[in-house]
């Protein structure tokens, strides 16, 4: 049985950690490169790394910065933000980066999935959604949650998975920041419907939450950021709880 993932993500404005609620409040959070060595150091499975206001502010992912942080961890590391072209995602795995995160602009030009896919491996490129529930259905946010799209998420993720992404990273705008639990139905049925690796995001606010979507929406890791950054749960702790409770973690 594949053991399921912990990942702490370092949502990146600037330079520094920062993290929301809905997607607005932004405040600092810390360090990235200090969080992400202290999040290997804890047994965290993977990282995840999204300059979140590139795409919006049409600017490229600090390449530098994801030097820095590669040279202080030792787990596999996505990075993702104003990724669009196979020569970013190039720059990105050579300046240290295990897989890419792309959204907006797959979205925009999804024949973009096909090409990063067949130079570089479905196995590190990770199609991350925004989605929000409204008027019945979850539905596909771009520009970090600022445009909305008539697309239905599970559409889009679907043809996404076809298309070469290798993973899916799935964010629950409603959910996210709320510390009220993750988006079940919709991570559920992207977890039972597609034949890759489904990362939910957005809500984790108690170590019950982590096992609910891996129990109940078979999730194969689950993301979280403020309740990691303000260390209100303990990467070790939380490992241990899911490990009592029969789901299989990595320690």
């Amino acid at each position: 049985m594949l053991t399921k993932r912990i990942i702490p993500c370092l949502d990146i404005k600037d330079g520094r950690t920062v993290k929301g609620i809905n997607f607005e409040n932004i405040r600092d959070a810390g360090d990235p490169i200090e969080l992400g060595a202290l999040y290997a150091g804890q047994g965290a499975d993977e990282l995840v790394f999204l300059d979140i206001t590139a795409t919006n502010e049409k600017r490229k992912t600090l390449a530098e910065l994801v030097t820095r942080i590669a040279q202080q961890i030792n787990i596999p590391f996505t990075v993702g933000g104003g990724i669009s072209t196979v020569e970013d995602v190039s720059v990105l795995l050579n300046s240290g980066a295990d897989k890419i995160s792309v959204n907006t602009a797959a979205y925009k030009n999804p024949t973009v999935l096909n090409e990063m896919a067949r130079q570089f491996g479905s196995q590190c490129i990770v199609l991350a959604i925004d989605t929000r529930f409204e008027n019945g259905d979850w539905y596909v946010y771009l520009n970090g949650g600022r445009v909305a799209t008539t697309t239905k998420t599970i559409d889009w993720a679907k043809e996404a998975a076809d298309r070469g992404a290798g993973e899916i990273l799935l964010t629950s705008m409603n959910n996210d920041g709320t510390k009220q639990g993750f988006a079940l139905d919709i991570t559920g049925q992207l977890s039972s419907e597609l034949n890759i690796p489904v990362i939910a995001s957005g809500g984790a606010g108690t170590m019950q939450h982590f096992a609910d979507v891996f129990e109940i929406a078979n999730a194969d890791a689950a993301l979280a950021a403020s309740i990691f950054h303000y260390k209100e749960i303990e990467i070790p702790a939380l490992k241990t709880y899911l490990y009592q409770k029969g789901i299989q973690v990595r320690f």
